[in-house]
C-alpha cells in the first residue's frame, strides 16, 4: 500500500536507505515477505527528489507504524486521504476517497486531532485555526482530544518557492490530508547526545549517525552485534539501545582497559544509559585476528567507524623495528605485562579496508550485514563510485556526508550473500589488489589528514585552475549536516 513519508530535511542521502533497512527488518519479523532491500517510490506533484514529502509502498500499515517509529529521519508516515494544489482540490480529493477506508476512524466512540504542519513557510495559530475548520465537510462524529486521541490527522502545507532560500526549489504549492500511521521519537537524541556522555574520545560517532548506523544493520534483540574498532563504544551504545548483544575490540588497550579510571571508561557509557553491558571488550588488531581457526559465521552484524588519517590513523600490531625485520619476535616477561602497553606500526587504510572485508565475510552469519564509513576525496570523480568489493557481499546502501568543501565520507552498508571459503579468499584477494592499483596514493598511505586540511594553494594544475570544481547539482540546507 501507498503511504505519505514525511522525512526531516536532514542527511538527505540516508533517508531513504534507513526505510528500506527498517522495511526488509520489519518484513521479516511480522510477516513471510521480504523487502529485500528495495521499495517502491514516488514524488509528489511539482517536487525536488531532496523534498522531504515522498510516496513509499509498504507491504503493510503494522510495517509502516513499526519503520516509523523507529526510524531516525522519518518524521511521519501517513495513509493519504488527499492531496490538492488548493484547499479546492484538496476537497475533491478527499471526498472523492473511498468511505470505507474513511468511516472507521470518524465514528462516534473515537477522538481524534488534526495538527497542521508547513514546510518553507510558518503561519500563525489563527491560519492554523482557520484551515482546520475548513475541512468541516469531514463527517468527525468523535470527540477532540488533543493529549491522547486514538486517531490522529495531519494537514501539510507546503509553498511555491524558488531554490534563493537553500530548500529543494517546489514548482507549486501542495497540500496534503491523511492520518498518522507513526511518528518518529526523535527524544532518544538528546538523551544520548554526546556533550552529556560520561566517557569520550576524539573519534566519538555523533548520536545520530550511531542510530542510523545501528538502523542500518539491523540491530535488535537477539542478534549480536561486533565493531572492531570500539573506541569509546558509541556505537555500540545505540545498538544496545535496541536490544543487541554487543561486543567490541580495539588495538589501543587503554581504551578497552582503563579508560580515564574505574568511573570513566567504555563500560561506564553502557551503565550511565541503564543498558545490558557488552560480552566482551578485546585488545585485538583486525591485521591479526585472535579468533581461534575454523570459527565462522558468528555475528549478525560489524559496525564501525575504521581509522582512516583525518581525526586518527589506523595502527597494526608489531612495531616499526619488528616489521622491518631489525629485531625478531619476542615475548613479554610475566612480571611486566600489567603495564605493559604493545608496540604498533601505522595501518594503511587499503590494507585496514581488506582485513575488515575478510573479517567480515568470515565472522558473519548468512544475510548480517557491515556497516562501515568510507572516505572519499571529492575533487576525484572517479573514486565517488568505485568502493571496495568482496565476492561474499552484496552493497544494498551508499550514503554521502560531506565533511569539508573536499572531503566527504560515505557509509556502505553490505549484506553477506555468499559462504566464506579459500577459493573465495582467493578471489578476494585479487579484487583487493586490483582496487589497491587503481586507487590514489593518499589512500595506500592511509593519511587523508594532508590532502584534506592542505591548502587549496597545492592542488592547482599548471594552467593556473583549481582542480575542485563545484558540483553542478544544487546543495540544499541541511543536506550534509
Amino acid at each position: 500500500m501507498w503511504y505519505l513519508c514525511v522525512f526531516y530535511h536532514r542527511l538527505l542521502d540516508y533517508r531513504k536507505p534507513e526505510v528500506e533497512s527498517l522495511a526488509d527488518l520489519f518484513s521479516k519479523d511480522l510477516t513471510d515477505l521480504q523487502c529485500n532491500g528495495s521499495l517502491e517510490w514516488k514524488l509528489p506533484k511539482h517536487h525536488h527528489p531532496d523534498s522531504p514529502f515522498h510516496f513509499v509502498n509498504l507491504p503493510s500499515e503494522e510495517i509502516a507504524r513499526s519503520v516509523a517509529n523507529r526510524s531516525i529521519l522519518v518524521k511521519g508516515i501517513f495513509e493519504l486521504w488527499g492531496e490538492g494544489s488548493n484547499f479546492e482540490e484538496l476537497e475533491e480529493s478527499i471526498k472523492s476517497y473511498p468511505d470505507e477506508k474513511q468511516l472507521p476512524y470518524l465514528t462516534s466512540d473515537s477522538t481524534f486531532k488534526i495538527t497542521v504542519e508547513t514546510f518553507g513557510k510558518v503561519i500563525s495559530f489563527e491560519e492554523q485555526t482557520e484551515r482546520i475548520r475548513s475541512l468541516s465537510y469531514i463527517p468527525f462524529k468523535g470527540r477532540v482530544n488533543l493529549k491522547n486521541p486514538y486517531h490522529t490527522f495531519w494537514l501539510i502545507e507546503t509553498d511555491d518557492y524558488d531554490s534563493n532560500n537553500g530548500l529543494p526549489p517546489i514548482a507549486g504549492k501542495r497540500i496534503f490530508f491523511g492520518r498518522e500511521i507513526g511518528t518518529a521519537d526523535r527524544k532518544l537524541l538528546p538523551t544520548y547526545q554526546l556533550k552529556s556522555r560520561t566517557y569520550l574520545g576524539p573519534t566519538a560517532m555523533d548520536a545520530e549517525m550511531a542510530f542510523l548506523m545501528a538502523n542500518q544493520a539491523q540491530a535488535k534483540s537477539g542478534k549480536l552485534v561486533y565493531d572492531p574498532f570500539v573506541g569509546t563504544g558509541s556505537i555500540l551504545v545505540a545498538a544496545a539501545h535496541y536490544g543487541a548483544v554487543t561486543m567490541g575490540a580495539d588495538i589501543d588497550i587503554r581504551v578497552v582497559r582503563d579508560g580515564r579510571g574505574p568511573d570513566c571508561n567504555v563500560w561506564s557509557n553502557f551503565k550511565q544509559y541503564g543498558l545490558p553491558m557488552p560480552i566482551g571488550l578485546l585488545r585485538a588488531d583486525n591485521n591479526l585476528p585472535p579468533w581461534r581457526s575454523g570459527l565462522k559465521e558468528v555475528f549478525d552484524a560489524i559496525i564501525c567507524d575504521p581509522p582512516y588519517g583525518v581525526r586518527a590513523g589506523g595502527r597494526k600490531s608489531g612495531g616499526r623495528k619488528l616489521l622491518k625485520g631489525v629485531i625478531g619476535p619476542y615475548t613479554v616477561p610475566d612480571d611486566k605485562r600489567t603495564g605493559h602497553i604493545p608496540s604498533t606500526a601505522p595501518y594503511s587504510l587499503v590494507e585496514c579496508v581488506h582485513d575488515l572485508l575478510d573479517l567480515a565475510a568470515k565472522m558473519l552469519v548468512m544475510g548480517g550485514r557491515l556497516v562501515y564509513f568510507y572516505p572519499v576525496l571529492r575533487e576525484d570523480e572517479s573514486i565517488d563510485t568505485t568502493f571496495p568489493e568482496h565476492p561474499c557481499f552484496k552493497l544494498v546502501a551508499i550514503s554521502e556526508q560531506l565533511l569539508s568543501y573536499r572531503y566527504s565520507r560515505v557509509l556502505l552498508t553490505m549484506v553477506k550473500i555468499g559462504p566464506y571459503t579459500e577459493e573465495i579468499a582467493l578471489a578476494a584477494k585479487i579484487k583487493h589488489l586490483e582496487f589497491k592499483e587503481n586507487h590514489l596514493k593518499w589512500l595506500e598511505e592511509g593519511n587523508l589528514h594532508s590532502a584534506v586540511f592542505s591548502p587549496a594553494d597545492n592542488h592547482l594544475n599548471g594552467s593556473g585552475d583549481t582542480k575542485i570544481t563545484k558540483d553542478s547539482k544544487a546543495r540544499y540546507r541541511g543536506k550534509y549536516v
